[in-house]
């Protein structure tokens, strides 16, 4: 890392920004806050960005250091989530409930939403990677201005589930799984082929 805190660079922040959000992908995973929702699990927007900017800054923070500690691969978290998002996408393409809500009241703020979907395996690995080329308060700041638009995406949901209509969301659903089932390959085998 060239700089711990650094200073404000709009150069830094801004790919920063760009990149986060193609790897939290708010907009791509609408489909799966809807099919949550649909199976009675509660999402409350404001806990979700919460918990994954905590989630993320510490890993930004702390990350490497834990990871060194536990001599443990990112390849390992990429595979894992991997995995939780594999099952969440045949969810979505087959109409089946693999996640039983089991927290308090269907909860589903923190699991699976800020972790892994959001602040999750691609996230970490693309905190770490950028940590070598901007500053600390860059990234922190690209963090935030990240969080806040799945914040507003967050919110808007409510809105297509009301004025899309079933139709074009099972559409939208079964869409955005088969998406989803690609990522989650791509990650899976692709941390496969980086460790061995």
């Amino acid at each position: 890392m060239k700089e711990f805190l650094g200073t404000l660079d709009i150069w830094q922040i801004l790919p920063a920004f760009v990149f986060l959000i193609a790897i939290i992908d708010p907009l791509g995973n609408i489909p799966v806050t809807i099919n949550l929702e649909r199976n009675g699990t509660k999402i409350h927007p404001l806990r979700v960005c919460l918990a994954s900017i905590i989630i993320l800054i510490t890993f930004l923070l702390l990350g490497e250091w834990v990871l060194k500690l536990f001599d443990v691969k990112i390849e390992y978290f990429a595979i894992a989530g991997g995995f939780v998002i594999f099952l969440m996408a045949l969810e979505m393409i087959l109409d089946i409930t693999i996640f039983k809500n089991d927290t308090l009241d269907g909860e589903g703020s923190i699991v699976p939403l800020a972790f892994p979907m959001y602040a999750g395996p691609g996230a970490f690995t693309a905190v770490l990677s950028m940590t070598a080329e901007y500053s600390t308060l860059n990234m922190i700041v690209a963090l935030i201005l990240s969080i806040l638009v799945l914040y507003l995406v967050l919110i808007g949901t409510h809105w297509l589930t009301r004025y899309l209509g079933q139709t074009s969301l099972y559409i939208i659903r079964k869409f955005f799984g088969i998406i989803v089932l690609a990522i989650a390959v791509k990650l899976i085998f692709g941390n496969l082929a980086l460790i061995f």
